[in-house]
């Protein structure tokens, strides 16, 4: 079990999402960066599924009542136990009492905390996600205050190695981390001003001719009326050619609609299920967690590439993962 001692700007308990039931309006939710959540959980022996802690620009403080191994991967939001830092994308075995905190966010957004047998939340309609305006999935449906008390699951016989390992490391310390990371090709690269690759929207051709340069020629500013729902950008406006009226359909995670006003909103993990707004791109599942670890003031840069070359770096960076995964199988047989 782990104590929250300070709940941070907003932390919450997410998983990969909630599929299947957006035909009744129940939005997918989950986690906002889905690459650092997966790789988290398998630096902590788990499941990719299992549902992590994800903790926003100013973290949380929680402390540890009983041994657990952890991982922490994201944003670089100054993590540390006991006061000394600690780094991220590796395992971390942590003595009961020990205390973790985050300072401040030194690059990227969005941090997520894997401990070996997942967090003991219920699922609710196949997923232990937190939907914050329905109330539902989670602790409790909402985001973590300070007292709440979280329960996790004992570590699997895998977990329970690597914890083995660390613990004969950890000494008098109250803590221990590995000392091998994941591969630095596999971290994404957390930019103030990042390049995001986009393919074309379903709308993209009724776009006037210059919306269409502008979107993948100028930048485009993350706004404080961002949330996890989407990011709202400003910047060059865009129109489309003649005024037209569309009929709602699906949205998926890193669509990009253009209202009236001109200035796009992508769309991220606690969108709507369906969108009557023209889209003018989609962003490329490999870049999910750039946009997810941009925050207000970042300014944004769209580059096209087509839905053939996106196949291919979702490939590439499947291959990287399941060598990770084998890797550390490898150390710990």
């Amino acid at each position: 079990m782990l104590s929250i001692i300070k709940p941070g700007l907003l932390s919450s308990i997410q998983d990969l999402g909630r599929f299947g039931y957006q035909k009744y309006g129940v939005i997918a939710s989950g986690v906002m960066d889905p690459l650092s959540h997966r790789i988290a959980n398998i630096l902590a022996g788990n499941q990719e599924n299992e549902p992590t802690m994800e903790v926003t620009l100013m973290g949380p403080a929680m402390q540890f009542e009983r041994d657990a191994l952890i991982s922490i991967c994201g944003g670089d939001l100054s993590p540390a136990v006991d006061g000394a830092p600690v780094r991220l994308w590796r395992s971390i075995y942590v003595k009961k009492g020990s205390k973790l905190s985050f300072g401040p966010a030194k690059s990227g957004t969005r941090a997520y905390i894997a401990v070996a047998g997942g967090f003991a939340v219920p699922e609710v309609m196949e997923s232990k996600s937190t939907y914050l305006r329905a109330g539902i999935g989670g602790f409790h449906g909402r985001p973590l205050q300070a007292g709440d008390e979280i329960e996790f699951n004992p570590p699997g016989r895998f977990s329970q190695t690597i914890v083995e390992h660390l613990a004969t490391q950890a000494g008098d310390q109250t803590f221990a981390e590995m000392e091998w990371s994941v591969a630095s090709d596999l971290i994404p690269l957390h930019r103030k001003d990042p390049f995001i690759r986009v393919m074309r929207g379903r709308q993209y051709d009724l776009f006037s001719e210059d919306s269409k340069h502008r979107f993948f020629s100028e930048p485009f500013e993350v706004t404080p009326q961002s949330d996890r729902m989407g990011y709202r950008l400003k910047g060059p406006f865009l129109a489309l050619e003649l005024p037209d009226e569309l009929i709602s359909e699906a949205v998926s995670f890193g669509s990009i609609q253009v209202p009236s006003e001109g200035n796009p909103i992508v769309l991220l993990a606690d969108r709507q299920t369906t969108g009557g707004y023209p889209k003018i791109g989609q962003i490329a599942t490999v870049d999910l967690p750039l946009i997810a670890q941009a925050k207000p003031g970042d300014k944004i840069l769209f580059k096209e590439i087509t839905h053939e070359e996106a196949q291919l770096l979702f490939l590439k960076r499947e291959t990287k993962i399941k060598q990770l995964v084998n890797g550390i199988s490898l150390k710990f047989r």
